[in-house]
């Protein structure tokens, strides 16, 4: 024997997620990478004096969770104690944000910026009972007169703001909102203290930027979240100078910076791809293919730990705003539209399409943001195109949301091996509140996990943090339910998937975005030892009790990074 095990696992279900998801009782790693996986005497030779032992006591051992779309610095930022909370259930009410509002103010200095995120008009009373009530600068103004107060809504396409905040930024009635971008006004023609998509970065430009040390502690403090639920990878989907001006710059070049110094310090506790953000909301396809040019990536000490994939683009925006691009009218009318540079929608998907063809031609990933059924078809199409003028071996282009994935866009990603980047937990949050922008039908089949999977498309899933939180237990439970967070009831039945699928969406098939479904994803020797440990019989428990299942254990590279076993 060459070396014992260092981590012996026995006594309880592993499901290795390989072709046949299959279900062994032990498992052993060595040296940070699965070295057997059976029954127990195929591991008793591995046991030596220096080998943990690890009884499962009829536990799942599943490959650690890969959560496939996660803004790890802005997950960090906006949770507590970095931001206030202000999404359900922390708060039910428009009252209930003001109250939160009114105790930040009274715990700073006046004139320092207030931060909260999550809010949805979809869980606030007031908007509830009244659907055309949205939020105002006048419910915050009365709590804090002279503090500039700045709230998220939590798709992170709305946010916020009270009048000292407007004051400061410089908004007023003849404020003109950048292209792609809203300010709200009243019948007055005052801006209410709401900024829609691309005009939220004015906000951003008026915040004092992220220092260092800000981006750093966001990160450790989204890396223990992570661990303690099994997360062991994440795509970091869109860092660069597109991101200055999102969340304080978040998503700025500069966090890419704080991540490879956590990699050379050994503080990053789980495995991070990146896709880099060019430009951002309303860009124009000279000034993507200018800043992406300039872009360099300088490499990176372990990519297995640290990888730069691809690119990001904005596309269009998102149904409850009604900046996603349809091909049918919202409720109310309209259809929304591409959100890059572009007077009409022609000249549009000329930009996308340029946008597109560069990258790909360049050699990226490109993972394209879009919701509506007209953009995906759109950018789905560009795909295509791009593949056809500069072929290219297993690109593994994808569509970032899909929420409306059409058969003709399910039919050309299958067709050249692309994919799609689904979001289960927010599908949980918005189930109850679509209807009101697209109807009952639309709504019901929003993310068409079932439709996706039977066409032959690539279907990972992603929480999108900071805009649900990061549980793919819950994940998991709505691709197999198809049940709303606020009222428990079913939307979208036909579109449900078995347990087993729902488990490849956060696993192998997450890893296939990666580049990695060689190396990682399933349980299976010679792959790297990243575990989750689920207190529990996972295989046979009730759907609905499976956000409440424990996770005991998380290991990454053989590593032990979360230990409930032994606390």
């Amino acid at each position: 024997m060459d070396a014992y095990a260092d981590l012996v696992f026995l006594g309880g279900r592993v499901v290795t997620v390989d072709a046949e998801f299959s279900v062994a009782s032990v498992l052993a790693v060595t040296g940070g990478v699965i070295s057997a996986v059976g029954e127990r005497d195929d591991v008793a030779p591995l046991v030596g004096p220096g080998t943990r032992v690890i009884d499962l006591r009829g536990a799942t051992l599943l490959p650690g969770i890969n959560d496939s779309h996660l803004h790890g610095c802005a997950f960090g930022m906006a949770t507590p104690p970095l931001s206030l909370d202000v999404g359900h259930p922390a708060v039910s009410s428009v009252a209930d944000v003001a109250e939160a509002v009114r105790e930040a103010a009274g715990r700073v200095p006046d004139g320092q910026w207030i931060t909260g995120h999550g809010w949805d008009t979809g869980y606030l009373d007031e908007c509830v009972l009244d659907p055309s009530r949205l939020p105002s600068r006048r419910d915050l103004d009365a709590v804090s007169p002279d503090s500039p107060v700045v709230l998220y809504s939590f798709s992170g396409h709305a946010t916020w703001v009270n009048s000292k905040a407007l004051e400061l930024i410089g908004i007023d009635r003849h404020t003109v909102a950048p292209s792609g971008g809203a300010i709200v006004v009243d019948e007055t023609g005052e801006p209410t203290g709401l900024l829609h998509e691309g005009a939220q970065a004015l906000v951003q430009n008026a915040l004092p930027p992220l220092s260092r040390q800000e981006r750093t502690d966001a990160i450790r403090s989204a890396l223990a979240t992570l661990a303690r639920l099994g997360v062991t990878s994440y795509t970091e989907p869109g860092l660069g100078p597109g991101g200055d001006g999102i969340m304080r710059g978040a998503l700025g070049a500069e966090t890419l910076d704080v991540y490879r110094r956590l990699l050379a310090d050994g503080e990053l506790t789980a495995r991070v791809g990146v896709l880099l953000l060019p430009s951002g909301m309303a860009s124009t396809a000279e000034e993507f293919t200018r800043t992406l040019t300039a872009l360099a990536d300088s490499g990176d000490a372990d990519p297995r730990r640290l990888a730069i994939h691809g690119v990001k683009i904005f596309a269009d925006g998102v149904v409850p705003n009604k900046t996603a691009w349809m091909h049918e009218p919202y409720v109310g009318g309209g259809c929304g539209s591409l959100c890059v540079g572009g007077e009409t929608d022609a000249e549009r998907v000329r930009e996308i399409d340029a946008m597109i063809r560069h990258a790909h031609a360049a050699g990226y990933q490109l993972g394209v943001h879009v919701t509506g059924d007209r953009g995906i078809d759109t950018v789905v199409d560009a795909f295509a195109a791009a593949m056809a003028e500069h072929p290219r071996p297993d690109a593994r282009h994808y569509v970032i949301h899909g929420d409306f994935l059409t058969a003709h866009s399910m039919k050309v990603l299958a067709e050249h091996g692309f994919g799609v980047n689904m979001n289960p937990t927010i599908k949980w949050t918005v189930a109850d509140m679509e209807e009101a922008f697209v109807g009952a039908g639309r709504a019901a089949y929003a993310w068409p996990y079932r439709d996706a999977i039977d066409a032959g498309v690539r279907v990972a899933s992603g929480s999108d943090a900071p805009v649900t939180y990061p549980d793919w237990r819950q994940g998991v439970a709505t691709m197999v339910l198809r049940e709303s967070k606020a009222a428990g009831r079913v939307s979208g039945p036909e579109q449900r998937i078995g347990l087993a699928e729902a488990i490849r969406t956060y696993t192998i098939d997450a890893a296939w975005q990666d580049f990695a479904d060689d190396w990682k994803g399933s349980l299976e020797p010679g792959k790297a030892a990243d575990l989750c440990v689920l207190d529990g019989d996972l295989l046979t428990a009730d759907p609905h009790d499976i956000p409440e299942m424990p996770v005991v254990l998380t290991v990454v590279d053989g590593q032990v990074v979360h230990d409930a076993l032994r606390d």
